[in-house]
């Protein structure tokens, strides 16, 4: 299934998109799609509906964040063997983790805001998962039953408060906007190898990342596994696992954002998402 959140900032209803790529409404089956929703037992029953039978959502809305009330948000730092090497860094040892404030969670679709003040803003696409049960120590082997399924996430970054001062990443990664998630929230069981997706980025036109999920150095069901010895995992966690090659650090000089720049991302079989880069207090 894709399943996403549609209408207006705040008060996003359900859907479900059909084979026609038309979005359905099922806001009368689950009133969200974010805690225990997400759960297997949960995305049994919403599997059996009928797409035709459900009300035909008309036009083109806004999509929300395919997750709703996302409670934790965890990242990954250098996870793309070829991302680490245009950065200068060696191949970590285990996972970096650290957190992404969920009030930066925003649409696919929904502009990015730069911070006040802000010159060294870049971008990142990168595979989420989204987390579906309660999940502590699990097996490596048992951690796709964990999992609800997997969307695109823009780890937007403020790159001075990431890495100069005190060098505390998390800094650099939870600015308001800096977290859009979506369009969709895809099952695992419409992903073929989730190892294998190809996926890109460009900003005004011109690509800038070109990479694929088979290079990462930890593996979705190795990071579950990992980051479940640490904290429980709850229903609606949202799991974003690091950048290919290609981001504005890593140029040569380096290339950030600046208000006006548009940025266009995707990854195969998860859709896509663009985003207009504006200045600080364009809310």
């Amino acid at each position: 299934m894709k399943l996403v959140r549609f209408g207006r900032a705040g008060r996003e209803k359900p859907g479900l998109v059909d084979s026609a790529g038309k979005i359905r409404d099922i806001s009368e089956h689950v009133p969200e799609l974010s805690g225990t929703a997400l759960s297997r037992k949960a995305l049994a029953k919403l599997r059996r509906l009928k797409p035709e039978k459900l009300p035909l959502v008309r036009g083109r809305p806004r999509l929300g964040s395919c997750v709703g009330r996302v409670g934790n948000f965890i990242a990954v730092g250098l996870n793309y063997a070829d991302h680490a090497a245009e950065t200068g860094a060696p191949i970590p040892k285990e996972p970096i983790l650290f957190n992404k404030a969920p009030s930066c969670i925003v649409g696919p679709n929904d502009d990015v805001m730069l911070p006040k003040g802000s010159v060294k803003t870049d971008w990142e696409v990168e595979l989420a998962i989204v987390i579906g049960e309660s999940a502590s120590y699990v097996p490596e082997s048992e951690a796709m039953d964990v999992i609800a399924g997997f969307c695109i996430c823009n780890d937007v970054s403020e790159r001075a408060y990431q890495i100069e001062g005190t060098g505390q990443w998390m800094k650099g990664k939870g600015c308001p906007t800096f977290g859009p998630l979506g369009p969709w929230l895809v099952t695992p069981d419409e992903v073929r190898d989730v190892q294998k997706l190809g996926m890109w980025l460009e900003v005004n036109g011109r690509r800038m990342q070109t990479g694929s999920t088979a290079t990462m150095i930890f593996g979705v069901k190795f990071l579950v596994h990992y980051i479940s010895t640490f904290m429980r995992l709850e229903p609606g966690d949202v799991i974003t696992t690091g950048t290919p090659p290609g981001v504005g650090l890593g140029k040569k000089p380096p290339v950030f954002l600046k208000p006006g720049d548009i940025m266009r991302l995707g990854i195969e079989g998860l859709g896509e998402q663009k985003q207009l880069v504006v200045p600080w207090g364009a809310e």
